[in-house]
């Protein structure tokens, strides 16, 4: 039945027309929009830090959500959803927090909705009609919101990048070897201080997704993290503690020095990660100088395990046996009891193990009287050739 020989069709027709004005007259009204603004930016302080325009162009939209039910017969479009969406990447360069910005946005929804009741009322809109078009008004505007979210987001992801990729550029700059330093000036864009004292910092990580969880962990630190030839690499003003760095992150720690001197660090953590391998965790760059230096020099290494161990055969159970005792007997002082708790072996079994270490090499793992420096070079010597044998 046609709207005209229905008096309860046209009856809601000219409520609807009814409410659609109240609704474009306050779109139209400035007052309207000031108390709508009013309301986000009492709700929400970092939204009011923003320029008034800025909000009355938010509010501008909100409102268009509500007329864009009686306007089209999709409700909000997609130039709506696009407005939408620039907003939210606007928020997220304005530096506007997204929990705050969704109080503005929500307080305003309601005060909006709030004139709207009492000017529909006014207008004598019945209370179906105002229900009915209250709901396509909230639907359309918190799809609309679901926009400002997305843009947010994906601007927040773009920002991020472009800061992230800014920092990394640097803290290359900062520690390669064949790149000019960065200017103080371009130091302190990316959050150094040019005349601060730093952490070098160099992990096992390289995968790019991995390196961003676990430079998020390292956020106490107050550092500048990058891939810097292929590894997760930073500088921090304060070392992670190691509950935040994981138990499943190998990194190498220099100690603070100046920014002039950071490059040299680097270059001596990356000698020294190989070194740590062995273990995850937090390694101080110093405490593996002597293993680092001695692994830098793998001829001197084989010629010495060939001079004291060439009687040891490779692979067999028994003489790596041997060879992992010596290594657990030097490196704790050679204490027998010590070794003995270490390996959980009785005393005597490693006294036995020593003694045949002795036998088939020709050699003695216990030094000579020291003079000027023998004992050293003896412990030394047998420690390398042991890991040596035991590594090849």
């Amino acid at each position: 039945m046609c709207t005209e020989h229905n008096p309860r069709g046209k009856a809601v027709a000219m409520a609807h027309r009814s409410l659609h004005e109240v609704l474009a007259a306050m779109a139209a009204d400035a007052d309207v929009v000031d108390e709508v603004v009013r309301a986000a930016r009492t709700e929400s302080p970092e939204v009011a830090s923003l320029p008034v325009d800025e909000n009355r162009r938010h509010v501008a939209i909100v409102l268009a959500a509500g007329l864009a039910s009686f306007d089209r017969p999709g409700g909000t479009g997609e130039q709506d959803y696009a407005a939408a969406a620039v907003l939210g990447a606007d928020r997220a360069a304005q530096g506007v927090p997204l929990a705050a910005l969704l109080r503005g946005v929500q307080a305003g929804r309601s005060r909006a909705v709030e004139i709207a009741v009492e000017r529909g009322k006014a207008a004598g809109v019945p209370d179906d009609v105002m229900l009915a078009a209250l709901v396509d008004f909230d639907r359309n505007t918190r799809a609309l919101e679901r926009q400002v979210i997305a843009g947010y987001h994906e601007a927040e992801l773009e920002l991020s990048r472009t800061v992230h990729d800014s920092r990394a550029r640097v803290l290359r700059r900062l520690l390669g070897g064949d790149t000019a330093a960065p200017s103080a000036e371009e130091v302190a864009n990316v959050g150094l201080n040019p005349g601060g004292r730093y952490h070098c910092l160099l992990s096992d990580v390289g995968d790019p997704y991995q390196a961003r969880v676990v430079e998020r962990r390292l956020g106490a630190t107050g550092g500048v993290f990058g891939l810097v030839d292929g590894r997760l690499t930073g500088l921090a003003p304060r070392l992670p503690t190691p509950s935040a760095l994981g138990d499943d992150v190998l990194m190498v720690v220099s100690p603070a020095v100046p920014l002039a001197e950071v490059r040299g660090m680097h270059a001596l953590c990356v000698m020294a990660l190989p070194t740590a391998a062995r273990s995850r965790g937090l390694h101080a760059v110093a405490d593996l100088a002597v293993e680092t230096a001695l692994a830098a020099q793998p001829g001197l290494a084989a010629l010495l395990a060939d001079t004291l161990l060439s009687a040891l055969t490779p692979g067999d159970d028994f003489h790596e046996q041997l060879v992992s005792t010596a290594l657990a007997y030097l490196d704790h002082g050679r204490r027998l009891d010590q070794t003995a708790a270490a390996l959980h072996v009785h005393a005597n079994t490693v006294r036995y193990r020593l003694a045949r270490l002795g036998e088939i090499t020709g050699a003695s793992l216990d030094p000579p009287d020291d003079d000027g420096g023998t004992h050293v070079r003896h412990t030394v010597g047998w420690w390398w050739a042991l890991r040596t044998w035991r590594s090849g």
